[in-house]
């Protein structure tokens, strides 16, 4: 059960109440440590196993835990159901298995997380998917790649390190007109910072284990069918929708691809992400601000050779920010310098900012992503996404900004 409608996004995550109201009536959904679940006799079992029973059997399929924290989402996200896995990686994987097949192909960018990337050239191209790639920036090109066999487009709302924003809403209208549903990774940006439902996003796939889970407690993903998508029109969704209608993705991902993955998010990961959807926006709100004010003072030093970041208006993609990113631009930024040493030595001499990957934990995060996230990739092809030797990625937490400054300030005299 939902929380009432109209009520903020903060109140939705606090009060969204669960489908069963605990034997205790405890205001916390506890933890339900537990692989299986016992039935009161063989018609129960049966019923819930053929699905005429919405019951709990087994954790990798459901849990109480994770439930309580699916629903809270869904209520966060107005969708229509959401289904929780194991990571990002995990939403993105079973989603695309989902939805296509070999022989198929998917139209996406250059413009992405590079396990993205290594997703679909390294993967899943090997099994008999097509991966093309386009720029999302650029209409007609994604009108051009979608044909008969697309069966879906993906792209990040802002992507990781590129920065890009594309418009989200003139892509899905092309993709839409088609028959295509549009997959977006709304990990930068959350629920909170965009409302893909109504820029007409099929599916928003996030790495909970950035943002929602708070302080990066955790990993996790989200899978979450918006219901703006007519899945009759799918090619790989005719069986389910026959079953289910409108949660066609959603019983395909829970009965099938989800389900024989084996890739489940755990109870305890499921709690620990629904005490971080209470302090979403608050965190969120301290994490832009900052980033902006940061993205502006370093737009001010001769020291820093170019910053990128949706909020400023030097970034190519600022207007398309400014339409679509109300609450905020994200809490991601780069700085470019002169070279690699000036990158290490910079990154080297910081002291409070940590050296790490991830993004949008509570702490200010520093790496540099051509020799990390980006290693396997060759300096050409490095080069041709976006990601030189020369940015540093900062990924903004909720310290006090006067701190982060400082840090950032005494490192730049080492550039």
């Amino acid at each position: 059960m939902a929380a009432n409608e109209g009520t903020g996004f903060t109140t939705r995550a606090l009060h969204t109440r669960p489908r069963v109201t605990d034997a205790h009536g405890a205001l916390r959904m506890p933890v339900y440590d537990t692989a299986a679940f016992e039935f009161a006799n063989s018609d129960e079992m049966q019923a819930a196993f053929e699905g005429r029973r919405v019951a709990h059997a087994y954790s990798r399929t459901s849990n109480p835990t994770t439930e309580d924290y699916e629903l809270r989402v869904t209520a966060l996200a107005e969708a229509l159901g959401t289904v929780a896995v194991a990571s990002g990686m995990a939403a993105i994987t079973a989603v695309v298995m989902a939805l296509a097949e070999a022989g198929a192909n998917i139209v996406t960018t250059k413009a992405l997380f590079g396990n993205s990337l290594s997703l679909g050239d390294v993967t899943l191209e090997p099994w008999g998917l097509e991966v093309r790639y386009v720029d999302m920036t650029r209409h007609e090109d994604i009108a051009a790649a979608i044909d008969e066999r697309t069966r879906l487009v993906y792209l990040e709302v802002i992507s990781n390190p590129q920065l890009q924003v594309a418009d989200v809403a003139a892509i899905t209208a092309i993709a839409s007109e088609r028959g295509v549903p549009v997959v977006l990774d709304g990990t930068a940006t959350t629920p909170y910072l965009f409302n893909s439902a109504a820029a007409g996003v099929a599916v928003e796939v996030i790495s909970a284990t950035k943002y929602i889970s708070g302080d990066a407690t955790s990993i996790g993903g989200l899978i979450i069918d918006n219901g703006v998508f007519d899945w009759s029109r799918h090619p790989r969704l005719q069986t389910w929708f026959a079953k289910g209608g409108p949660y066609a993705l959603l019983m395909a991902l829970r009965r099938n691809v989800a389900r024989n993955m084996g890739a489940c998010l755990s109870p305890h990961n499921a709690y620990l992400q629904t005490l971080g959807l209470e302090t979403l926006a608050l965190r969120i709100d301290r994490s832009c601000a900052n980033t902006l004010a940061l993205a502006q003072h370093f737009d001010a030093d001769p020291r820093v050779h170019r910053v990128n970041y949706p909020g400023l208006p030097s970034s190519p993609t600022h207007g398309a920010a400014v339409r679509q990113l109300k609450r905020g631009f994200g809490g991601i930024l780069t700085i470019e310098l002169a070279d690699r040493a000036a990158c290490f030595r910079v990154m080297d001499a910081l002291t409070l900012i940590r050296r790490a990957t991830n993004v949008n934990d509570n702490k200010t995060l520093a790496i540099h992503p051509a020799s990390t996230i980006y290693a396997e990739f060759t300096a050409e092809q490095r080069v041709g996404i976006g990601v030189p030797d020369t940015m540093i990625r900062l990924s903004v937490g909720i310290e006090d900004l006067a701190d982060l400054v400082a840090d950032l300030d005494q490192a730049l005299a080492h550039a």
